[in-house]
């Protein structure tokens, strides 16, 4: 793997407070940061739509 695909980007990404407050909420229940939260959920969505499925 070459050095700048091991290196994250930075997303300027602007929330509603309503949204906002409910990732927080939904990663605070499952030990996220917001941000790991985020990439976490859009890892699955990714995921999802190549078709690739989950272990187990």
């Amino acid at each position: 793997m070459k050095e700048n695909e091991k290196t994250k980007k930075q997303v300027p990404l602007r929330l509603s407070p309503g949204l906002y407050a409910e990732l927080m909420r939904w990663a605070d229940e499952e030990f996220r940061s917001l941000n790991g939260q985020i990439e976490f959920l859009l890892t699955e969505c990714v995921k999802k739509r190549k078709g690739v499925k989950k272990d187990g």
